[in-house]
């Protein structure tokens, strides 16, 4: 097990790419704390990750609100009494063209995937640099290389992660704390789900793999950029898009 015994937080974990991270990371002996806004999913995360056979703490928590996340990484660390490895995965979307897009939508994206962020990596990094060992992943996006007309504000929050890994890196390698980027590109979640046919070809003509990729291809990457096979890579983006952008 490439994990074993290892404490691993994970935000936005009740659902999609969080929760496959998650049951990856448990099926390699990671010990699991996940935190999402939705209730219910997180429910059954729980039942999912517990059947996997491993211990698992979850919290329904606003990652732009950091009262609640430095609460959860303290229940965290009661229950597990360390914190290995970061996953800010939490992220929304709110898409709409520049002139039309709600200033409330704008901050609230901005708020989630990138703000959100800096409170978890705050919080975690305090705990990461007393025990001067850490691994943190941002789950940013090829969105957030390329830009994409109608998604200023995800793209600007994504670019903003990526820019953060790379600073963050730089700041937290002399307390071998280890920060690197994934940057998918099309995967096959409930957000890409909801897309229509025609757009799906769309996409599906730009991807020289010419298939969406799936959550287990972003957990197979993020078990890798965590794990001691990695141990010499930081600072890192690296993208899961089949070949979209080279």
């Amino acid at each position: 097990m490439k994990l074993k015994d290892r404490v691993a937080l994970i935000t936005g974990g009740a659902k999609g790419i969080g929760k496959e991270i998650a049951l990856t990371f448990a099926k390699e002996g990671s010990l699991i704390a996940i935190c999402d806004v939705n209730s219910e999913a997180l429910s059954q995360a729980q039942t999912d990750i517990e059947a996997a056979g491993r211990s698992v703490l979850t919290g329904v928590v606003d990652v732009t609100k950091p009262d609640q996340v430095e609460s959860f990484v303290q229940k965290t660390l009661d229950k597990f009494k360390k914190i290995d490895i970061l996953i800010n995965n939490a992220g929304i979307t709110r898409d709409n063209l520049l002139v039309r897009m709600q200033e409330a939508d704008w901050d609230l994206v901005l708020g989630v995937n990138l703000k959100g962020a800096f409170n978890c990596t705050k919080a975690a990094a305090k705990v990461m640099m007393k025990q001067r060992d850490g691994r943190i992943v941002n789950i940013a996006s090829i969105i957030g290389i390329m830009g994409n007309a109608g998604q200023a504000n995800y793209a600007a929050s994504k670019g903003g992660l990526i820019a953060l890994t790379k600073s963050v890196a730089k700041e937290l390698a002399p307390r071998n704390i280890r920060v690197n980027a994934i940057a998918p590109g099309f995967i096959q979640t409930d957000m890409t789900a909801k897309l229509q046919e025609d757009v799906k070809n769309g996409i599906l003509k730009l991807i020289p793999l010419g298939k969406f990729g799936t959550a287990n291809d972003v957990a197979n990457l993020a078990l890798f950029l965590v794990s001691d096979d990695s141990a010499y890579i930081t600072g890192h983006v690296v993208q899961v898009d089949g070949g979209m952008v080279m």
